[in-house]
């Protein structure tokens, strides 16, 4: 197991479409170390991408800060339903330390992913579930907090911070 180094904003992989994980794939050692990276960095989920691993796979524990352990894998996602309301929160992002941004989504999805044994799992996520999970499916798709702002708040928070962040 080990710890890998998180791409931060705005590396260019963080902008690419990742390509689907193949059924001949072994990912547990990937899985693994993006688990244990996660935990020591420490967030609440991380895309491959933002490991330097193109594929379309995320890892998620959205209970874990609160003792509730929750490891969520999840290869090839897709949102196969979401709600028509929309709530706006704060999001934080491991590629993009030390800022938080407002970003609308739908309140509640469902979202379909095969599991580490190859299964067909299928949720409705809603609250901060559904939103980390979106926040890890915009990877896969090539699109960081930033893409998801206005044009204002996104020039502000990049003046503020800069693409050094």
């Amino acid at each position: 197991m080990s710890v890998l180094p998180i791409l931060r904003w705005p590396d260019a992989r963080l902008s690419q479409r990742c390509d689907p994980v193949g059924a001949d794939e072994n990912l547990e050692q990937l899985v693994t170390d993006m688990f244990e990276t996660m935990y020591a960095a420490p967030g609440r989920g991380l895309a491959a991408p933002q490991v330097g691993v193109m594929k379309r796979l995320f890892v998620m524990d959205c209970g874990w800060k609160e003792g509730n352990m929750t490891p969520v894998v999840c290869i090839n996602p897709e949102i196969v339903d979401q709600s028509d309301v929309l709530v706006t929160g704060d999001e934080g992002c491991l590629s993009i330390p030390g800022i938080l941004a407002p970003v609308t989504r739908p309140d509640r999805i469902t979202l379909r992913w095969t599991d580490l044994g190859g299964a067909t799992q299928e949720q409705r996520l809603e609250g901060f579930e559904a939103r980390c999970a979106q926040h890890e499916f915009d990877h896969l798709e090539g699109l960081v907090t930033f893409d998801r702002l206005d044009a204002e708040t996104h020039a502000a928070l990049v003046a503020a911070y800069g693409p050094d962040t």
